[in-house]
């Protein structure tokens, strides 16, 4: 099973662009649908983003679409959440996890990473 920590979280601007990082140690990386899911204050857990074991195919939220770009790159075992145009309502804590396919809903969704906590002032 894989290990996954975030990074690149931190407080910005409204407006701004900011990448968000998951890297992934233990074996197998190539074989795990990714996800990147949010959990705002006071809100339950969200589905973001999501990218298939070899990228080419990818799914995003109402609510970020074509803001935010999901990618990786499985020689390096990272997955990267690059948020664009970033606003108030996208401040969260944010995970990725590891999926055995690509799914949307939170349940598939074992290991979780730590989360990182993104906030957007405005």
């Amino acid at each position: 099973q894989v290990q996954l920590v975030e990074s690149g979280g931190g407080l910005v601007q409204a407006g701004v662009s900011m990448r968000l990082s998951c890297a992934a140690s233990g074996r197998s990386f190539s074989n795990y649908a990714m996800g990147w899911f949010r959990q705002p204050p006071g809100k339950e857990r969200e589905s973001v983003a999501a990218i298939s074991r070899s990228g080419g195919t990818t799914y995003y939220a109402d609510s970020v679409k074509g803001r935010f770009t999901i990618s990786r790159t499985n020689v390096k075992n990272t997955v990267y959440l690059q948020m664009n145009s970033l606003k108030p309502e996208d401040t969260a804590v944010y995970y990725c996890a590891a999926s055995s396919s690509l799914a949307v809903v939170a349940t598939s969704y074992d290991p979780w990473g730590q989360g990182t906590q993104v906030t957007v002032s405005s």
